[in-house]
């Protein structure tokens, strides 16, 4: 897979959604914010047919910044909505940045919990090219597939790189990040479970 650095089309966020980004001081202002425009966000991705919104929406990150989502979504507690979508945008950037070390941590953490891998849907060889496949296909999945299916592969897909990154890594500071991937995964499957019983908010 070549790297595309082609130009990016200007992003796609619906006005509810800008106006959520905006600067907020107010705790109850911001709390609002968050859940408002993550509920926005992920209907507005889900009601369109248009691969483009989909794609903007994927690339969302590169557009106004892992910061600005950081703001607003990333105090929310995990089995939230926002703190859901936080999450598998923040898994994403990982990936597309460092596809390398995630392809070999994910690699590493196969042997060790396979059920997870086949969820997850990496493929075989997994090398970068699939990790970063994978993880596109799981942020594409939130907006024009089944939400917690996606949520599902997300959680399966930190399970497996949470087993290798134990595996390949030592030392205190290695353990606790895949305690940390370890906590995402469960938070992902958890949200999957919220959102089949309509109590993801």
């Amino acid at each position: 897979m070549t790297d595309d650095r082609r130009p990016r089309r200007p992003g796609f966020l619906p006005p509810a959604a800008l106006e959520a980004l905006g600067g907020r001081t107010d705790p109850i202002e911001a709390l609002h914010a968050a859940h408002e425009s993550a509920a926005v966000l992920l209907h507005a991705g889900r009601a369109t047919d248009d691969p483009a919104v989909t794609e903007r929406l994927v690339a969302l990150v590169d557009q106004i910044g892992l910061d600005t989502l950081a703001d607003l979504w990333a105090r929310r507690p995990a089995r939230t909505l926002p703190g859901a979508l936080w999450r598998l945008y923040v898994l994403h950037t990982w990936v597309l940045t460092d596809p390398y070390g995630a392809a070999r941590e994910y690699a590493a953490g196969i042997r060790f919990t396979e059920p997870n891998h086949v969820v997850a849907g990496a493929g075989d060889p997994t090398g970068p090219d699939e990790v970063r496949r994978v993880t596109d296909e799981i942020l594409r999945g939130v907006f024009d597939g089944d939400f917690a299916i996606a949520l599902e592969r997300a959680a399966a897909f930190c399970h497996v790189v949470a087993a290798g990154r134990a595996d390949v890594s030592s030392g205190a500071e290695a353990a606790i990040q895949a305690a940390r991937m370890q906590t995402m995964a469960e938070d992902l499957a958890a949200c999957a479970r919220l959102w089949r019983s309509d109590d993801l908010h």
